[in-house]
Parts: structure tokens; sequence; C-alpha cells
């Protein structure tokens, strides 16, 4: 078959890129090795930063984000047994986050291409990626068992970190920068409405813990835990009583119990692919670069990838400019490495250690909390980055 832009993967930066560039009449053709129903299920984090938001809504699919989106205007901070409330309205003239799970993202991005003819492969095979550096790129793959081929214009390849349009990049090109952390996410989600209206996160002496939520019903939490960590060991007595010990604080506040629906441990890493682009192929998302969990960023991230793409694939194809796609990689980076940093920046203040200079470093992290939450400018540092910079014009 032949399209303009072939797009390997179908989560949000696939499903979001063709969905930007049929609104500007360019063809797309998408393929995915996951099922439709893997796809819209996979339970995922779902803190949106304003951009995105206005992304999403701008592009006619926020219908149902705006009605059952959670809109928060300020996160908590809880240490020493008190929760200290950052407002990130007043501190960003009145920015927001909403929480909206990434799989009904998905869901509303798989929608809209159904509706609109997109054309979409779920459960194909044997993928791979032929002559990208060339003006005639290919796209290889099964199909039902019948071998199929793409030749596009270009590639984007949005198939995450374990995809392998990132392998399609010559080793001796490609620049990886990576942080592999020494704890990990036990996460779970609970069929219990949510005791507060935002998001909060403990530092405690046991270890890391977030409180956040899916729905009016239902809440999602986190424990920092060993990478390795056996979830057969954490039994539901065991997870609620580790919550409750790392949540206390001194007007009372918990989280409420409820039926345990899902258990899931996540390894934390910070990764970066240098460049995001090579010849006719285009990364965007988890296939560049991976956060940790504890800034939000992830999504958010892909999301500004594929804003940057589509309008350059705009610019080439109906202006026959150029040079927005040579500079992709450049244009991403700069608000990829900012993301990184205040993804570490996050990670490191309210993930305690316990290595051998935990004394010290918890110590630190214990008078940078303090700061945070008592200085107006270091405040507004962190509520300026939560809810995410400005997206380019």
């Amino acid at each position: 078959m032949r399209t303009q832009v072939a797009i390997v993967g179908a989560g949000p930066a696939g499903l979001l890129l063709s969905h930007l560039l049929r609104l500007q009449g360019i063809d797309s053709v998408l393929i995915e090795t996951r099922s439709r129903e893997h796809c819209e299920n996979r339970i995922r984090a779902g803190v949106l930063e304003q951009g995105t938001v206005d992304t999403l809504n701008e592009a006619g699919l926020g219908e149902r984000m705006k009605r059952e989106g959670l809109v928060h205007h300020g996160i908590e901070l809880l240490f020493d047994g008190q929760r200290h409330r950052i407002d990130l309205a007043s501190l960003t003239g009145g920015r927001a986050i909403t929480v909206y799970g990434q799989h009904e993202v998905v869901c509303d991005l798989i929608a809209a291409a159904s509706m609109n003819g997109q054309k979409l492969y779920f459960d194909v095979g044997d993928v791979s990626l032929h002559d990208v550096a060339s003006g005639s790129p290919q796209v290889h793959f099964t199909h039902g068992g019948t071998a199929q081929r793409i030749e596009c214009d270009y590639v984007a390849g949005c198939d995450g970190f374990h995809g392998i349009s990132r392998t399609a990049i010559p080793a001796d090109v490609l620049r990886t920068y990576e942080r592999v952390y020494p704890y990990a996410w036990l996460g779970i989600l609970a069929d219990a409405p949510p005791t507060l209206d935002e998001l909060v996160y403990a530092h405690h002496e046991r270890g890391f813990a977030l409180f956040s939520m899916r729905s009016p019903t239902v809440t999602r939490l986190y424990l920092q835990c060993r990478p390795d960590e056996d979830l057969a060991q954490w039994s539901d007595e065991r997870v609620w009583s580790e919550l409750h010990t790392r949540f206390a604080c001194e007007d009372g506040w918990t989280p409420g119990e409820g039926p345990i629906t899902q258990k899931s441990v996540t390894p934390m890493r910070s990764f970066v692919t240098e460049p995001m682009q090579y010849g006719r192929l285009f990364l965007a998302g988890d296939a560049a670069h991976i956060v940790p969990p504890t800034g939000a960023k992830g999504m958010n991230l892909a999301v500004a990838d594929v804003r940057v793409l589509a309008k350059a694939f705009a610019e080439c194809y109906q202006h026959g400019r150029h040079d927005l796609l040579d500079a992709y990689s450049s244009t991403c980076l700069g608000r990829v490495w900012r993301a990184e940093h205040f993804s570490y920046f996050m990670t490191n203040l309210l993930h305690p250690s316990f290595d051998d200079d935990a004394p010290f470093a918890n110590r630190l992290k214990m008078s940078e909390l303090k700061y945070v939450t008592t200085s107006e400018a270091a405040a507004r540092s962190l509520a300026e980055n939560y809810v995410g910079l400005p997206f380019a014009a």
C-alpha cells in the first residue's frame, strides 16, 4: 500500500499524530502489534498538562475528557506528618492539570480514527523498517498471516521504549543517556471513592507514597518498593497497612479502602535518545525518551513531540518547507531535557535514600521539601514545571 506517513505504534503518540495529520489532509497508515482491546485497556498514568488538554480540545478530541476528567488546581506534599498545598493555579496564572487516564485518551483517539476511516491495523507481526535513509522508506509487516508492505514518504516511530523503530538508527549515529533508579513503584487500583480532591505526594522514612485517582469512584495509589519486588508478598492487608503508615498525618486524613482490582510493579528509569530523527525516520514519545512517573510527564512529552512533528509535516506538504522537519530533533529535545530534569528533581526529592549516604542525603531532601513549601519562588518553579511549560505555537 502507499501512503505519505507510515506510523508504527498505536499508543497516544501514534494515534494523535495520525489524527493531527488527517486534520491537515495528510494521509497515513498506522500499525500496532497489540490488539485493540489491549491498547484500550492498558492502564497507565493519566495526569494531563494544561497544554495537552488544550491540544486535545483544539483537535476535537476533548468532549468526553471535559465530562469525565478531574481538573485539579493544586497538589499536596506530605512530610513530617503535615500536608502542604502547592497552589498550581495561583502560581501559574490559572493553569491546571486534568486527571484523565491514558487508556481513556487512547479510547477517544481510536474512536475518532474509526469514525474517520483511518487505516489502522492491530495485531500485526514481523514489523521491520527499510531504507529509512533513502527517499523511499518502507515498512514491512504481517497481518492475518499475510505479508504487507507500506511504501511511504516518511516513517514515524511511535512504538515505545521496547519497539523496533529506534533500532533502525545506526549504532554509530545513536546516542543514549540513561539512569536506572534503585527503586520502583508498587501501584494499585482500588474501588474506593477518593478521600481528597487533589494528588498527595508523601515523603516518609519507609518510602515514598502517592495518592491519586482515576474517577470519582476509583483511587490510584503507589508505594515505593524494590525493582525486584515480589507481588505475592503483598497481600491486600499489607498494602493498606503500609499506605496508612506512609500517609499518616496530624490532621487525620487517610486514603479510603476498597477492593483492590489491580496490582503491578513499575520500574523507574530516565532515558533519552539523540537524535530523534534519522533520514526519513522520526521518533516520538517513549520510543525516544522515558521519564520516571514522579513528574507526570510521559504522555505529555509524547503529545508535545507529535504537535511539533505534525506541524513540520504540514509545512512540508503544504508549503514545500523542510526546515521544520530538519529541526524536529533539536526542537523536541529542548523540552525533553527540561522534563527529564524536573522528573529527576521530583523523584530525588520525594524518595528517601537507603544506601550508604542515606543519613546525609535524606537530610538534604527534607531541607528541600521545607524550602519548596515555604518559598514562593521555589513553589512557583515546581508549579510551572508540573502544569507544563507552554507548548510552542
